[in-house]
């Protein structure tokens, strides 16, 4: 029996079970609507980049211990963990939402726009939630609120985590999903599954989009170090030029994708995003350094595009008198949503969102360090709308105009909780 018979026998079965979405917890989130769109203006308007969102770390920890729920911090630098036993025995499910912002300087006119300004990497920028993460922790923050309301409905327990980073690490510091999984975020309890999910500014409010299996690519980061020989630019027979060298790798590595990989299983994409060679116009130069990133869906795939780069980097520069060398840094994992818990919880999103918005969508190639708590533990991730209905035009995330409407943020946390009660219910 193939995946997909597999998923479409899973997903009859649990429709036949699923539950009617609980009144008591759509009316906690009502409820609490207001305040998770207050804690995202403040959040938006000082926003804080990775590895160093202190302060929103801080308005999390007050939040959490305010409902009486037990808290870590400093967990993976800043990170919080919030813990809510529920008032019957069962299983733990995790809930996360990522923290950091970014270094894009904000051009949207609005009453809670970000003023703030940083040095990042040795030039003066503005600071942005230009992502959404912003409205993850507002939408979690508002979660726990509702659950720890709700203790009587919660069969097991509930782990909350923020996690700061997701956007990557500082260079030379260790951070985000690997970090905290490495510091024991899934253990003492172990979390039996996780949610989460990602506000999106081209999907409508209101609706939800998912896919099974891969859904966010796993992301790599590479460099290519060429050696050549220098000489006199009108002399070229003289040395090796490591920026021809460099265009053939560039112009080899596309082939890879178009001739050498099985595009009807999955998309995948390797793009240089920048070469950096020379200092004269008229001196061929001794080295060049490419920098780039690949991204695959599917595991098989990227073991291929890995080992075939390396090979065609190493043989072409041979081939034209030269040397190179690459390396890899994983940034992400691929963001797999287990079949069956996919299955399982597909049915709770139709009864909170209504069945005609939830939508079934192919994967993209950006990438998530949700992913990493995927490879330990069963986890769902699904994309919440955020563009208002009837717009037009909707910015890319990590642009200055990106924009979320406020609107969107109820469902995420009716769906967020509903999730947590039904999972539990049903273990």
């Amino acid at each position: 029996m193939n995946k997909l018979h597999t998923l479409l026998l899973l997903s009859l079965g649990a429709t036949a079970f699923a539950q009617t979405a609980d009144p008591e917890l759509i009316a906690a989130a009502e409820a609490v609507e207001s305040k998770v769109i207050d804690w995202r203006h403040d959040i938006h308007e000082h926003p804080e980049l990775s590895n160093r969102e202190f302060e929103t770390a801080a308005k999390i920890t007050k939040h959490l211990k305010s409902l009486g729920i037990e808290v870590q911090t400093e967990v993976a630098k800043t990170g919080v963990v919030g813990i809510l036993k529920g008032d019957h025995p069962g299983k733990v499910v995790a809930l996360r939402a990522d923290m950091d912002a970014l270094p894009v300087t904000e051009r949207n006119d609005l009453p809670f726009k970000s003023e703030v300004t940083t040095t990042f990497l040795g030039s003066e920028t503005g600071v942005m939630h230009a992502c959404g993460h912003d409205t993850h922790v507002a939408i979690l923050m508002g979660t726990a609120e509702v659950l720890a309301q709700n203790k009587d409905k919660i069969h097991g327990t509930v782990k909350f985590i923020f996690q700061p980073a997701e956007e990557g690490a500082p260079p030379g510091e260790e951070g985000g999903a690997a970090l905290m999984i490495k510091e024991g975020v899934l253990k003492s309890p172990d979390v039996d599954a996780i949610f989460g999910l990602h506000i999106n500014s081209a999907t409508p409010v209101g609706t939800i989009a998912y896919k099974p299996g891969g859904t966010m690519a796993a992301v790599e980061r590479f460099v290519v170090n060429i050696k050549g020989k220098q000489t006199h630019g009108s002399q070229p027979w003289g040395g090796v030029d490591p920026i021809y060298i460099a265009s053939k790798i560039v112009d080899g590595f596309q082939s890879i994708i178009s001739r050498e990989s099985n595009l009807l299983v999955e998309p995948a994409v390797i793009t240089v995003g920048k070469i950096t060679s020379g200092v004269r116009f008229n001196i061929i130069p001794e080295s060049a350094e490419l920098i780039g990133t690949v991204r695959t869906l599917d595991p098989d795939m990227r073991e291929l595009i890995i080992k075939r780069m390396t090979e065609m980097s190493e043989g072409l520069a041979k081939a034209y008198g030269g040397s190179a060398t690459i390396e890899f840094q994983s940034n992400t994992a691929i963001t797999y949503n287990d079949l069956e818990l996919t299955a399982q919880m597909l049915p709770t999103l139709q009864e909170v969102a209504g069945e005609d918005h939830v939508k079934l969508v192919k994967a993209t190639t950006g990438g998530e360090d949700f992913s990493y708590f995927q490879e330990e533990v069963p986890g769902f991730f699904f994309f919440l709308g955020g563009m208002t209905p009837g717009n037009t035009e909707a910015y890319p995330h990590h642009t200055p105009d990106f924009q979320i409407d406020d609107d969107g943020m109820l469902l995420g946390v009716k769906t967020m909780s509903q999730l947590v009660v039904d999972y539990l219910n049903a273990q």
